[in-house]
């Protein structure tokens, strides 16, 4: 993974372009203290850092801003690091309000939005899995994001995560552009 930075306006603060969303469609979030974060996994990782006083997450980049003491010489190769471990941990940048392990977490308005979901799920993801000794089974789908449960042989499988990431979620975004991404959950 390739993480390009770029200078701001405000010799305090960098900014971070993973090449992948951050934040999407979803939106902005501005995280002022660690306190603030705590919906986070990504600003809280950056938050641990000794140095990091802000920490903003837009559609496509995270800009840090750092403590006066701090020198970018030295926070922003920690920063990098940080930024790349939370996406190969494939952690989510912002976490949902809803409960995984409920048996379908969505909002009413969206109700034509995961009739396609299901519709999809059933007719072109879960004939595959199931030949493969699964299932998957639709948990949830609020903000644009599509909350699964493998079972079965799916369940545990390592690549299971690369199914769900590279195949359903792929599949998902093409037909359905509201879809932002793919969640696997436990529950």
């Amino acid at each position: 993974m390739f993480i390009e930075t770029e200078g701001t306006p405000n010799p305090a603060t960098l900014k971070f372009i993973p090449g992948k969303d951050v934040m999407g469609a979803l939106g902005t979030a501005d995280f002022a203290s660690a306190e603030t974060a705590v919906r986070s996994p990504l600003a809280t990782r950056l938050f641990a850092l000794e140095g990091v006083e802000r920490v903003f997450l837009g559609e496509d980049f995270v800009t840090v801003t750092k403590g006066g003491m701090a020198d970018w010489r030295d926070l922003r190769p920690t920063v990098l690091a940080a930024i790349m471990a939370h996406y190969m941990a494939e952690l989510p940048i912002i976490e949902g309000e809803g409960d995984p392990g409920t048996a379908e977490d969505t909002d009413p308005a969206d109700a034509e939005v995961v009739a396609m979901i299901k519709d999809l799920l059933d007719t072109r993801v879960r004939p595959a899995v199931a030949g493969d000794g699964g299932d998957i089974v639709f948990r949830g789908f609020r903000e644009g994001v599509v909350k699964l449960k493998m079972q079965g042989a799916c369940s545990g499988c390592p690549s299971s995560r690369a199914t769900l990431k590279h195949g359903v979620e792929n599949m998902l975004r093409h037909y359905i552009p509201e879809v932002l991404s793919v969640e696997q959950v436990e529950a």
